[in-house]
């Protein structure tokens, strides 16, 4: 099999780290530059939390079902 019989484990540990590590990141250093009057200041806290909690729990999970 290409890359391995757990590729898809892999892929769920890297989406889930980088849907943790961007939400993470958008939530401590917010842009400094704004393009339009539409973009929001700030990401919104609540959901940021949401899906970063989701994203460690999904790359958590896969890493230990590798183990």
């Amino acid at each position: 099999m290409f890359l391995g019989e757990d590729l898809l484990a892999w892929m769920v540990v890297a989406l889930g780290g980088a849907m943790f590590a961007g939400n993470v990141a958008a939530l401590v250093r917010p842009p400094k530059k704004h393009r339009d009057a539409n973009e929001l200041t700030k990401a919104p806290i609540v959901r940021s939390v949401v899906m970063a909690t989701i994203g460690a729990i999904a790359a958590l999970w896969a890493f230990v079902s590798l183990l």
